[in-house]
Formats: structure tokens, C-alpha cells, sequence
């Protein structure tokens, strides 16, 4: 199964995290910027070519080190049709250097508007005669409070085409309490949907004992985070919140198993923006990420177990 794969990749680089690749044009170096508006004008198309620019710079001085990257689709849709085209050629980059690739979409809808994001993201598409992958990303990260009828579309391409989703359970920000905190018959809606997440996977386990079905379970929160560990014992967590919204290590050690397994942490800005953080060069702006991400691996593994 998918998560198989990106187990494989964690055990093997003994690094649980995953760097969002959620770029701002400001996040990129001015030289870069610079060489692509000579090029390109002040316009659309340079700041998307800048944007790919850091984006591989980064991918190749973290490839070895972290298993996977997140691309969060919105930084790539501000700007426009080349900025998706951009979020196209970094999936396939990383791809190509072995990463594992989770879209942050947070795709949520049913019936055939669902199906055709499922095959945007995830699955295929027939063009007369040949079949194409339009993005090719190993998982998507998906809103289910529509309900199954959103989820379905998913699991058939997770099945056929060795897939994974993450559903949105017990979510970082500050206000997710307002809805997700709520109590049907006195059970916390996260934990519906975390308990309908362990119900979707139920037939996609695989051989570290993790489902196609995933959940994003927030870093910011950890004594929810404790209790859907032990709740779903089959499925896999995407945990945001480490570093800039306040989450911490210590608090991290309760998403994982007894293997030091069962959960990626996600960190952005941190790594994208360690350059500025560090106040060196410019030019030195992805070495700096390579040293935030080691530096991120050694504090959780430091309280997961996984290196041991």
C-alpha cells in the first residue's frame, strides 16, 4: 500500500517529517527573483519559474535526508495556471529523486466533482487514446465532513492505484475546537471522523499494520493526539503544528507507535525560510534547510525511538 512506501522511506533516511513546500514569492532569495524577472518580466511566469527554482534547489539538498514533501496547493494557485504548472514539475522532481509526495489540497466535495479531483490528483485520465496522471502525487490531503459520499471516489483510486489520503481529524489552528471538539451522543467529532478513518481503511492495511486511510491530527493539541493514537491503531497521521504554530517534540512522542512508527511531522517555513532565520547568505538558503531538517529529524527521533 502507499503508506507502505513512505514507511520505507522514513525507516530508511530515520526521519519521521515531511517538508511543506508551501512557497511565497518572498520566501524566495532576491537573487533568484531577479534572474527570473530579467528573464521573464515582472509577470506571472517569473515568479512561478523563480518559485521551481528554489523548489528543486531545496529537493536537492533534502531528498537523502527527508522521506517526503508537501506541496500545498494553494501557494501554487495564487499564481495562477503557471503556478500550478509549477506545482506539476515539482511532484514530478521529487519523484524523481525518490521523495514521496503528499498534495495538501484539502479537496472536499461528492459523485463526479469528487471523482474528477480524485483523478486530478491521484488517479488518471484518458485523452483519446492515452492515459495520463495530470499531477502523479503519492497522497492527498482531504476534508471528509461531507461524509463517505467524499471519501468513496478516493478509496477506489487508493486501491487500484497505490494511493493514500490523509482526512482532516483534530486539526492544528486555534478555533478547530469549534466544530471539532463537539459532542455527538458524547464523542468528540474528531473522534467520529478519526473512528470513520480506521472504517474507510479497514480493507487497505498493510504490511506495518497502517491503512491507505490517514488522518491530519494537529501537533498543537496533544492530549487529542494521545487519545486517537490509541484510538486508531491503523492509521497513519500527518501532524502539523511542529515548530512555528507551537507544537513541540516532547509532545510528539504520543503520535507514534511502540516502533517509533504510524505518524509524519510536517514543518514549512522553518525549513524554507532557515536561510533568513540564520541570517547568512542568500546563496546559501538551501544548505540552511538541509541543516533545519536535520535538526528537526534529531529532536524527534530523540523522543520517538525510531533511530534506535
Amino acid at each position: 500500500m502507499s503508506f507502505d512506501r513512505l514507511i520505507k522511506k522514513i525507516i530508511e533516511t530515520k526521519n519521521p517529517s515531511v517538508a511543506g513546500l508551501d512557497p511565497r514569492l518572498e520566501y524566495v532569495p532576491e537573487y533568484i527573483t531577479k534572474a527570473a524577472f530579467e528573464k521573464h518580466g515582472v509577470t506571472l511566469k517569473a515568479a512561478a519559474e523563480a518559485i521551481l527554482t528554489f523548489n528543486k534547489a531545496l529537493i536537492d539538498e533534502l531528498y537523502d535526508i527527508v522521506p517526503a514533501i508537501k506541496p500545498q496547493a494553494a501557494y501554487y494557485e495564487m499564481y495562477g495556471w503557471e503556478g500550478v504548472r509549477v506545482l506539476t514539475e515539482t511532484i514530478s522532481y521529487a519523484q524523481s529523486k525518490g521523495m514521496y509526495v503528499m498534495t495538501d489540497g484539502k479537496r472536499n466535495d461528492i459523485g463526479a466533482t469528487m471523482d474528477a479531483y480524485a483523478s486530478a490528483h491521484l488517479g488518471k485520465v484518458n485523452v483519446g487514446d492515452k492515459t495520463f496522471e495530470p499531477f502523479g502525487a503519492d497522497a492527498l490531503t482531504v476534508n471528509g465532513y461531507l461524509g463517505t459520499d467524499g471519501i468513496d471516489p478516493l478509496l477506489k483510486i487508493c486501491k487500484a492505484q497505490d494511493k493514500g489520503i490523509f482526512v482532516l481529524a483534530k486539526t492544528s489552528n486555534p478555533s478547530s475546537g469549534e466544530l471539532q471538539d463537539k459532542c455527538i451522543d458524547g464523542t468528540p467529532i474528531y473522534a467520529v471522523m478519526g473512528d470513520m478513518c480506521e472504517k474507510w481503511g479497514e480493507d487497505t492495511i498493510g504490511e506495518y499494520g497502517y491503512s491507505a486511510v490517514g488522518a491530519v491530527v494537529g501537533a498543537t493539541y496533544p492530549e487529542q493526539l494521545t487519545e486517537l493514537r490509541k484510538r486508531l491503531p491503523h492509521t497513519m497521521f500527518l501532524v502539523p503544528g511542529y515548530g512555528a504554530q507551537g507544537g513541540g517534540a516532547e509532545g510528539l512522542k504520543v503520535a507514534f507507535d511502540e516502533n517509533g512508527l504510524g505518524a509524519i511531522v510536517n514543518s514549512s517555513r522553518a525549513i524554507m525560510c532557515a536561510y533568513k532565520k540564520e541570517d547568512c547568505l542568500e546563496t546559501d538558503f538551501a544548505k540552511a534547510a538541509r541543516r533545519e531538517a536535520i535538526r528537526m529529524r534529531e529532536d524527534i527521533v530523540r523522543v520517538t525511538g525510531l533511530s534506535k
